[in-house]
Order: structure tokens, then sequence, then C-alpha cells
């Protein structure tokens, strides 16, 4: 344990800062390009996503240009890194909303409230950040921007950020543990019924929630350190964890890395890049690959949302 980080020490997180953000502004600017691309994939379920994958591209790419050497770019970055990071987690919650009202209550009214989600997304990200400015030191800035040096500025921060957060990560994990209940349940009453065909739309269903249930843990390995690190400073300001401080910031940096693979490279997106591919790939090179014809005879089949709600509407 060391009392302050040393120079070498601030280099090393800000390197990998900026290499963490790097890779996740790549994934979720992948998912961007893809959602802006290709027309199959604007459905309600996947625009969700585009605004889960926007928001951590903005997050990574604020977080890559801040520099705590310069003052008004430390506070640029940490603003707008705060802005758009918890847009990113709130955003996961609607999509848990999503798919909690359309299985488990059986409404078809989600694209209704659209509006109602960017309202709630961007107006909470909002205040969260302008409330995030009480109590902040500008006298020091840190090893990086992310976090606040007074003492009354990281309990601000703290409320302002990894409450909700943590909000969200409860509420994501017992809406899943919900969905995945109920079709527990209708896969148990199918088995009961000998519906095949029943039994083959709850086992595929059962597939793409068992990885749903998994979500949550994306937010928890993304900011657990974090958070630890956000409660031992304020517990002990004067004393560093070199090796806490390089966890907590190379996991936050990769949220957008891993929530562009969890919840964009679905079937759906995998299937769109392969048939584009398949446009172009040279006939006599085709027999080659023999599994191919399963891609393009598989029915569509959402990773992410089974959408019932398009199969209601």
């Amino acid at each position: 344990m060391a009392t302050v980080l040393s120079i070498h020490d601030r280099r090393i997180l800000t390197a990998l800062n900026s290499g963490a953000s790097s890779l996740s502004f790549l994934g979720s600017g992948f998912i961007v390009l893809c959602y802006s691309l290709f027309k199959e994939l604007r459905k309600f379920s996947f625009k969700l996503v585009f605004y889960l994958s926007l928001s951590d591209m903005l997050c990574s790419f604020f977080n890559m240009v801040g520099d705590p050497s310069k003052g008004f770019f430390c506070y640029a970055q940490g603003y707008t890194t705060h802005f758009f990071c918890v847009a990113s987690f709130l955003w996961t919650t609607t999509i848990a909303f999503t798919l909690h009202r359309t299985v488990v209550r059986h409404k078809t009214d989600v694209e209704d409230l659209e509006a109602i989600f960017h309202l709630y997304v961007w107006g909470t990200s909002l205040v969260m950040t302008v409330i995030r400015s009480i109590g902040n030191d500008h006298s020091h800035l840190g090893a990086w921007c992310w976090a606040q040096t007074g003492r009354t500025g990281k309990a601000v921060h703290f409320i302002t950020f990894y409450v909700p957060l943590w909000g969200a990560i409860l509420y994501n994990g017992f809406t899943y543990f919900q969905v995945i209940r109920m079709l527990n349940n209708a896969t148990r009453m199918a088995v009961g019924m000998s519906d095949r065909a029943y039994q083959f739309d709850a086992r595929t269903d059962m597939k793409a929630l068992n990885r749903w249930g998994y979500y949550p843990l994306i937010l928890i390995g993304s900011w657990a350190f974090g958070t630890i690190n956000r409660i031992h400073d304020f517990i002990e300001p004067g004393h560093k964890i070199f090796w806490l401080s390089f966890l907590d910031v190379g996991t936050a940096a990769l949220m957008g890395l891993f929530n562009s693979i969890a919840y964009g490279l679905n079937a759906s997106v995998r299937r769109a890049i392969y048939e584009r591919i398949e446009l172009f790939w040279p006939e006599r090179l085709q027999r080659w690959f023999p599994n191919s014809s399963r891609y393009r005879n598989q029915q569509q089949q959402s990773e992410l949302i089974s959408l019932k709600i398009q199969d209601q509407q």
C-alpha cells in the first residue's frame, strides 16, 4: 500500500484507461455501425441496444480525450464520462423492463414507451451529472478525471453514480430472474402436456434467457472494483492502492466492450454480417464451408429479445 500514486503509476493508469477505452470504443462503434448499415436490424428490440452502444461509444470516447494535467479537458472528460456512463447502465434497465413487460406481463405497447425511455435515461443522466458538481474540489486533479478529490465531492460522486448503478444491477437481476422463472415454469408445463412445438419454442427462449441472466454480471464485473476503490478512498483518503486502482480503471473502461459483445453480437447481427460477406464470397470457395447453408436456412431468432412483441403486433 502506498500513500500516494507516483508519476509512473499515474502514467500506467492513464495508458490503461486509454487502451481499454479504445477497445470499448471500437466494440460499441461496431454495433452502432451495424445498426446504421443493416435495415433488418432496425427493430425496437435492437434499437435499445443501439442506444446502449451509442452511450458506451461516447463514454469511451470522452474517457480517452481527457488529460488530468489539463484542467479544462479533465473537467470536460469527468462530466461527459459521468453522463454517458450513467446513460449506459440506465439503457440496460430499459432492456430488462422491455423483456419483463413483454414476456411476463404479455404487453405489446413497449414501442409506445420509447419517448419515456429517452426522458428517463437522458434526463436522469443529466440530473446526476449536474448534482455531481456539488462539492467538487477544483484545486487538485488526481490521477485521472473520473473521481473527485474533495470529501464532499467523493460522497456526491458515490451517490450520483454508484447508488443508481447498483440500483440498476439489482433491478436487472430481479427482472431477469422473474422472466427466466416464468419460462422455466412454461417449459415444465410443455413437457407435461407433451406439446413438442411449444417445447421447441420454450427451449429456444431458455437458451437466450440463460445468457440474459448473466448480463447483470457485466455491470458487476465492470464496477465492483471501482465501488471498492471509492469506498476505500473515502475512508482512507491518504492511502492509495495501486493494484486496486489498476483493476478499477481497467474494468470500468472495458464496460462498452463487454456490452457490445453480450448485447450486440447476437444471432441477428451475425447473420446480417454473414449475408453481406456471402454476397462477395467467391462461389467456388463456398463449397469449402458446407455449414454455411444452416445460416441461410435457420429461422430468425434473436438472442436478445425473442420479441414476441413483433408476433403479437
